[in-house]
């Protein structure tokens, strides 16, 4: 029987990732595949670097070990030459390369194979990983909305002091002292502010709200993408955007212009939601015996009835009903009230 369980460490192509309907697929997926190269840039210098200094630190070791042979043969005491004492230094950083060593490996070893890695022939050594199952347990609408609403009550307040900031310092900075806030909770409060702001006419407050709420949904997708807690990565995201070049900015500024656009939609169609709403109970207070609708009875009126409706007028009324009624005309759900003085 073949085993396939070699294959459960692989990180997915980009296109099979479902991604959150605020974020442009595009271009997220170009940030995981920049965010997946740098990690593996990183490791690599890591590497290069522990090989270094291992190096360095033999050939220390080697010349410290030819001067204790000397003073040896010489007869000369160890500890006036202080080879001793080098050479207990040199032992406390080799205990120190190897434990780097051992992390570094660990972080080799437990790294998801890619595109960027299955087709590269790097490794002299066949490692088999296998994810352990993440168990847990779907959470139903009722405790979703639970947890949200209990989010909600404790850091509203802190949610909106980072929806109406502007600057990217700014919001590093004041993640940094609330990384509670990289969560979905916040994201999701973000979203319906925003769609508030719209229906209440607050507009550039709306667009304000609506910058911050892609900056975190974009820290939340660059964390799902690196397997990661949303708290550990914000920094790198501020850092690449801090950094990168005109276009860059563009494509993010262009993803906020369509979020922006999904929000004003989403609004319209509340407004839309809330007048028939609004207009159906106008209609439910308006019927009269039998549940009729007196606006949708005065449309069924000939056009001389519904003229003196229209105009209030009494006594037109009686003699549009009394020359209707002598031409045999019938005249139904009709009732003229005296006129008062």
């Amino acid at each position: 029987m073949v085993d396939y369980s070699m294959w459960d460490h692989i990180e997915v192509s980009d296109d099979e990732d479902d991604t959150h309907p605020n974020i442009d697929t595009p271009s997220l997926f170009r940030w995981r595949h920049q965010a997946r190269v740098e990690r593996m840039e990183e490791d690599q210098r890591d590497r290069m670097e522990l090989d270094k200094g291992k190096k360095e630190l033999q050939k220390k070791k080697d010349e410290i070990l030819s001067r204790m042979n000397k003073l040896k043969v010489s007869g000369e005491n160890l500890d006036q030459g202080k080879v001793v004492e080098d050479l207990e230094e040199l032992e406390k950083e080799e205990r120190e390369y190897r434990a780097k060593e051992r992390e570094l490996e660990k972080r080799e070893k437990n790294r998801a194979w890619n595109v960027d890695t299955l087709s590269h022939v790097g490794f002299d050594k066949s490692v088999i990983n296998v994810r352990k199952a993440e168990e847990k347990s779907e959470e139903s609408e009722e405790e979703k909305e639970k947890r949200q609403q209990v989010f909600v009550d404790k850091y509203e307040k802190e949610i909106k002091n980072f929806g109406m900031l502007s600057r990217w310092e700014d919001s590093q900075s004041y993640l940094a002292e609330h990384p509670h806030l990289v969560c979905e909770e916040s994201a999701n409060y973000l979203v319906i502010w925003c769609i508030d702001l719209q229906v209440t006419e607050k507009r550039n407050l709306m667009k304000q709200v609506a910058h911050q709420t892609i900056v975190l949904q974009f820290i939340l997708e660059l964390s799902r993408s690196l397997q990661c807690d949303p708290r550990s990565c914000f920094r790198s995201f501020f850092s690449r955007v801090k950094t990168s070049d005109k276009v860059y900015l563009e494509a993010f500024q262009s993803e906020v212009c369509a979020f922006e656009e999904r929000v004003r939609e989403r609004a319209q169609v509340r407004l839309e939601r809330a007048r028939r709403e609004a207009e159906e109970e106008e209609r439910k207070a308006r019927l009269g015996p039998g549940g009729l609708d007196p606006l949708e009875v005065l449309e069924t009126l000939p056009p001389e009835l519904k003229d003196c409706f229209d105009h209030k007028d009494v006594g037109q009324l009686q003699e549009v009903i009394a020359k209707m009624d002598a031409a045999g005309f019938p005249v139904v759900g009709v009732q003229i009230l005296p006129q008062t003085s």
